[in-house]
């Protein structure tokens, strides 16, 4: 298949070699899709923006008959609206249900159950509502859901829509409007929902118990890192900057994003209210004037098996720009934020990731999705090409030989698949260098190389 590949120019502080991405066309032939998800197999659904959900194949190929059809239960005017979201059960090769999250006929949010009748078809006649949330305005209305590890429901809502947050809605508690929402959809003590017993505002007599997080804008996607348990949002911002939150896989919740006190680090409202709140500043933003950029779309932490160099990154797009970036905690607490530019004419509107923990990249505008890959490990030029690492597999000692002074080597980094830092050696003097290894863990690692001239090598390190 034909691969579209981009190269990534920036670099990290401590991840310093580049990344070569490239998106592989992997489906065709959709209508305005903006989610995709699995449930537990290697099947991935997809939900297109007027209602419908489809089957995508490990192939690629869709299935001609629609998993899902609401369409007649669905308002899609404008990007923000229609069929949003969906969320597959836990136990959904037990039970069959999956939720879904879309904006009604009266303009409001719904979040509905549905069960399948079979396994490629559900029964659009089995929807049990579970929330109803009114939407004041016709924008912000987007969101995300997902299960978390412990098995609760989150959805994310906008502020309601308007510019400014004019109602308040994100800094209020009295509403479900800005928030991040956890509820139980397997008790019942809401109807069809119940509230987990250790929600951060259970018992708070002004506050609504669904409410996880809030102070957020429009956290259009989010995701759960499958290997941490980690929670990353992405919070469109309105004027200046698009944000990027992450919460522990420890939080307690109750976290005050800062909308709209804050837009991303920057004071947004001068507001009396906004002088005694404490806020989660974000991990990672952006500019919309340093960028072209003006409304994230967030995606998820590689942890498939297949990309070495792609390990731990945080991949995520501005849906203005069609940039794709990327995210990696160079040392704890402390995080770089890179960029693929220039990807035009995508209208990236989700990531998704598959069981094996594969991502996918969705175009609104192309009806497409897209396989992110890299293209290959080693990025060499011809005379850094001739510098030599051996043995690999390695035990105990790791050896670089150059060829001759005009190849000399300047350094030598390893790090491991979690783009942390494990050795660092610069300022050689000798043609030939030895490392130890033996205190490294047996596995995978990734070394670069760098020349006097500044040339890079990126290489992988079997360590046995």
């Amino acid at each position: 298949m034909k691969k579209i590949t981009f190269l990534i120019t920036c670099c990290f502080v401590s991840l310093t070699f580049a990344q070569d991405i490239s998106l592989e066309p992997f489906a065709t032939g959709l209508s305005n899709p903006v989610n995709i998800k699995h449930a537990g197999d290697d099947r991935l659904f997809v939900a297109e923006r007027d209602g419908r959900i489809k089957v995508m194949n490990t192939d690629g190929s869709i299935n001609p008959t629609n998993f899902l059809d609401i369409d007649g239960r669905v308002t899609d005017f404008g990007g923000e609206q229609g069929l949003l979201a969906m969320a597959f059960h836990p136990n959904y090769a037990s039970n069959g249900y999956f939720y879904v999250n879309y904006i009604d006929n009266n303009g409001d949010t719904v979040i509905a159950r549905f069960t399948r009748s079979s396994a490629d078809i559900a029964d659009p006649n089995s929807e049990v509502v579970l929330l109803s949330v009114v939407q004041p305005f016709g924008n912000h209305n987007g969101g995300d859901m997902h299960f978390g590890p412990e098995g609760y429901l989150y959805i994310s809502l906008g502020d309601g829509g308007a510019a400014d947050d004019p109602g308040n809605r994100a800094q209020s508690l009295n509403t479900l409007l800005g928030k991040m929402l956890r509820i139980d959809v397997d008790a019942t003590d809401m109807g069809n929902y119940g509230i987990p017993a250790d929600n951060p505002f259970v018992g708070n007599s002004a506050a609504l118990n669904e409410i996880w997080s809030y102070g957020l804008r429009n956290t259009w996607k989010f995701s759960f890192d499958k290997t941490t348990g980690d929670l990353w949002t992405a919070d469109v911002g309105q004027n200046q900057i698009e944000e990027i939150n992450k919460a522990l896989a420890s939080s307690t919740g109750g976290e005050n994003y800062g909308w709209k006190c804050f837009e991303g680090n920057s004071i947004f409202s001068s507001q009396t209210s906004c002088n005694t709140i404490t806020h989660e500043a974000p991990v990672a933003q952006y500019t919309h004037s340093s960028t072209g950029g003006c409304s994230i779309t967030g995606g998820y932490v590689y942890r498939g098996t297949t990309k070495i160099t792609l390990q731990g990154l945080y991949f995520f797009a501005d849906f203005c720009s069609d940039d794709i970036g990327y995210v990696q905690e160079t040392t704890p607490g402390n995080y770089d934020i890179s960029f693929i530019e220039d990807l035009s004419g995508l209208g990236i509107s989700a990531f998704g990731e598959d069981f094996d923990g594969e991502l996918y990249v969705v175009s609104l505008f192309q009806g497409a999705i897209f396989k992110l890959n890299e293209v290959d490990l080693s990025i060499d030029n011809q005379s850094i090409s001739n510098i030599k690492m051996y043995p690999n597999p390695a035990k105990t000692i790791l050896t670089f030989a150059s060829s001759n002074a005009s190849n000399q080597i300047e350094s030598i980094t390893i790090h491991d698949t979690q783009g942390q830092l494990i050795v660092s050696h610069s300022n050689f003097e000798k043609h030939l260098i030895t490392i130890p290894t033996e205190f490294l863990t047996i596995g995978v690692y990734i070394v670069q190389i760098s020349n006097k001239r500044g040339d890079r090598s990126v290489r992988k390190l079997i360590v046995e």
